[in-house]
């Protein structure tokens, strides 16, 4: 399986203490050394760093946790290959543009009879796996839906939760999902959360020796909310998530927990 890893707040906050943490689940600590990812906005807009290669040995991983870049969202992946050849073309995150905001998406699991979900014309995969074609039908479906983004964001997020419990139903469909404004995180088997806000205190990686004291680089007001496959840090207390349900965060904070 893959590892999953995604952040969202409400200052722009740069991801470098956990994207250590998953780097050396690339292929150092754990087996996921298939390609790894990493997708960071600006604005509605997705810089994307993609490549099929371990993230524990990779140059570019390296350099892009020694330059923090500052970012309200944030999504990334260490791929552990179940379907498909090791390429950048199956490397996660995937990019589509939906209404002038780029969406990415991270899967961990295995989504049986992928190429029975149906495609619009617009949304086709590059590559070859579930988790793509996956993605590909679920842009599709809430552009059928909607028009546009949605005024009301309540009807995107429980949209996009049955459309998740939908593909759901063929397997192991743990997620991550961003639209420029929400991340989206769906629990099948395991996935867990926590929001770091004042008072901030200590946090110490459980895959590397790095300790980092959040309340001298933060401030009272600061909210970030992290979520990993499984925890990332030892001294902090993270929520596990209860399968078959779709976390939507905002601004930092947890705004829904849906059944999806």
């Amino acid at each position: 399986m893959c590892e999953l890893l995604g952040m969202e707040c409400n200052v722009p906050t740069d991801i470098v203490f956990s994207f250590t943490g998953l780097r050396k689940r690339g292929g150092g600590t754990a087996h996921h050394a298939d390609g790894w990812g990493l997708a960071l906005y600006e604005g509605n807009a997705a810089r994307v760093f993609r490549e099929p290669e371990a993230a524990h040995r990779s140059p570019l991983a390296r350099f892009v946790q020694s330059h923090p870049i500052k970012t309200l969202l944030a999504v990334g992946h260490v791929r552990k290959r179940t379907r498909g050849p090791i390429t950048l073309a199956n490397t996660h995150p995937f990019v589509r543009e939906l209404w002038g905001h780029d969406w990415v998406f991270a899967h961990n699991g295995t989504v049986h009879a992928a190429s029975r979900l149906p495609l619009s014309g617009r949304f086709t995969p590059i590559g070859s796996t579930d988790s793509e074609r996956a993605f590909c039908h679920l842009l599709g479906a809430l552009s059928e839906e909607f028009e546009g983004y949605p005024r009301s964001t309540s009807e995107l997020w429980t949209a996009v939760a049955d459309v998740a419990r939908r593909i759901g139903a063929r397997g192991s469909f743990n997620f991550l999902l961003g639209d420029g404004r929400h991340l989206y995180a769906r629990c099948a088997t395991k996935l867990c959360h926590l929001v770091r806000k004042a008072p901030f205190g200590l946090a110490r990686l459980a895959d590397e020796d790095v300790t980092i004291d959040f309340s001298t680089v933060t401030t009272p007001r600061d909210r970030v909310a992290v979520v990993s496959t499984v925890p990332l840090t030892h001294d902090e207390a993270w929520i596990h998530g209860e399968p078959g349900h779709l976390w939507v965060f905002d601004q930092g904070s947890l705004r829904a927990t849906l059944p999806a």
